[in-house]
C-alpha cells in the first residue's frame, strides 16, 4: 500500500482495472477513447461495451462494439455491475451535472491520459518522479495550491473524479487577487486560440495596451485575427506562430480545435484520420526583441518547456508575470513548477484549476515577490 499525503492507494487505476471482474464499458469516443483504448491494450484489458449520450446514439459501431445508450447499458448491464471509463473532456456545467450524475449510480473512472507525450502517470512514473512530486508541494505559496496539486496528483493515479470534483476555481480572483492584472501594460498570450483568454482578462487588465499573440492553426489564427480589428481597448499583434525556443517548422496533429498537439518528424505518419500540418514556430524572445512585458500565457499543447525556453530572455530582463498550463504531458505537473522555481528564484508559485473532467486546465501561476 502506498501512502500519499495520507491517501492510500494500493493500486493505481490500471492495475485496478486489470483485476476487476465487472465489465467494462466506455462513455464516449473519439480521440480519447482511442487513447485509452491503447492503454488498456497494453494491459490486456479488454472492454465490453460502449454508450454515448443520447443525442450521439444513431446506430453505429465503435471498436466493434455498437453503441448504446445509458439506459441501455443499465438494462444489459446492471448499474452496480459495471465501470465506466469516461473517455472525453468536458467543462460543460450540464454535461458535468451528467458524468458526476452516472458516477452516482456506477463505480466510474475518467482515465489520465496524456494529451501529448507518451508516458503516463501510473504508479510506476510516481515511484520514479517521487521526490520532485513532493518537492513542488513544498514550494508552493499558499495551502489552496497545495490542496490542489494533491487532489491532482491522486486523481492522476486512481482515476477517481470526486478528488477534482471542488478543486476548481473562479478565475476572476486569479486575475485579480493573484496576478494583479491591473497593472498590465502589454502581454503576450501564446496558444491564444481565437482570443478567448484575452477577451477573459480584458476586464480585470484595465490599462492594457498591447497584446503579443501566437497561434499557429489557420482557423483560428483567423478567427482572432477577425476579432482583433474589431477590439479598440488595446492593441492586439497576431502571430501565426507556434511557441517553440528557436525558429522551426513544426508539425502539428489536429482539427482546429484547442487540443491540436504537436508531433515529431520521426513520428510521422500519425494515427489514421489525424489531419498534420506544417507550422512555423518562434522563440518569444525573437519576437519581442527586448521589449518588456507583464504577463505571458502559455498553453501550448504539450511545448511549454520548449515555450519558456524560448522567453528565457524576458522573464529574466522583465520578470513577469507567468501562467503556465500543467496537463497536456504527464511529467509537466512537477517538471514546470521546478523549472520556474530553479531557473527563475524570486517566483511565488501558485496552482490552480478551471472545472473540468478530467483535470484539464490546470495551471501553474507564478508572480515576482515583492521587494
Amino acid at each position: 500500500k502506498i501512502c500519499i499525503w495520507g491517501y492510500n492507494l494500493c493500486m493505481d487505476l490500471w492495475q485496478t482495472l486489470k483485476e476487476t471482474k465487472k465489465p467494462i464499458v466506455l462513455y464516449g469516443m473519439g480521440n480519447g477513447a482511442d487513447k485509452i483504448i491503447s492503454v488498456l491494450n497494453r494491459y490486456d484489458i479488454k472492454i465490453s461495451g460502449v454508450f454515448a449520450s443520447d443525442g450521439f446514439v444513431r446506430g453505429h459501431s465503435f471498436y466493434g462494439k455498437r453503441v448504446l445508450s445509458y439506459s441501455e447499458i443499465k438494462e444489459k448491464y446492471g448499474v452496480e455491475n459495471i465501470i465506466v471509463l469516461l473517455s472525453f473532456a468536458s467543462s460543460l456545467p450540464d454535461v458535468l451535472e451528467y458524468i458526476y450524475k452516472i458516477a452516482s449510480e456506477c463505480e466510474l473512472y475518467a482515465p489520465d491520459v496524456p494529451v501529448s507525450g507518451t508516458n503516463l502517470f501510473d504508479l510506476d512514473f510516481y515511484q520514479k518522479n517521487k521526490e520532485k512530486i513532493e518537492k513542488v508541494e513544498s514550494v508552493l505559496s499558499d495551502e489552496k495550491s497545495k490542496e490542489v496539486y494533491k487532489s491532482v496528483i491522486e486523481y492522476k493515479l486512481s482515476g477517481d473524479i470526486s478528488l477534482i470534483q471542488n478543486t476548481h476555481s473562479d478565475f476572476s480572483e486569479v486575475y485579480r487577487d493573484i496576478l494583479k492584472a491591473e497593472n498590465f501594460d502589454t502581454i503576450a498570450d501564446l496558444g491564444a486560440y481565437n482570443g478567448d483568454t484575452l477577451r477573459e482578462i480584458k476586464p480585470y487588465a484595465t490599462r492594457l495596451s498591447c497584446a503579443f499573440a501566437f497561434e499557429p492553426d489557420r482557423r483560428n489564427h483567423k478567427k482572432l485575427c477577425e476579432w482583433a480589428e474589431t477590439e479598440k481597448a488595446f492593441c492586439v499583434k497576431a502571430f501565426k506562430l507556434a511557441a517553440w525556443n528557436k525558429s522551426e517548422t513544426l508539425f502539428f496533429d489536429g482539427s482546429g480545435n484547442r487540443n491540436s498537439t504537436l508531433v515529431s518528424e520521426d513520428s510521422l505518419p500519425v494515427t489514421k484520420g489525424a489531419k498534420v500540418t506544417e507550422t512555423e514556430a518562434a522563440a518569444l524572445d525573437e519576437i519581442l526583441c527586448g521589449k518588456r512585458v507583464d504577463y505571458i500565457k502559455y498553453d501550448v499543447e504539450g511545448a511549454e518547456k520548449e515555450a519558456l525556453e524560448g522567453s528565457k530572455n524576458t522573464i529574466e530582463n522583465h520578470r513577469p508575470a507567468l501562467l503556465i498550463s500543467l496537463y497536456h504531458r504527464s511529467e509537466d505537473i512537477f517538471e514546470l513548477p521546478l523549472l520556474i522555481h530553479e531557473k527563475y528564484p524570486g517566483y511565488k508559485l501558485y496552482i490552480r484549476r478551471r472545472r473540468y473532467v478530467p483535470a484539464w486546465d490546470t495551471v501553474l501561476i507564478a508572480v515576482k515577490e515583492e521587494a
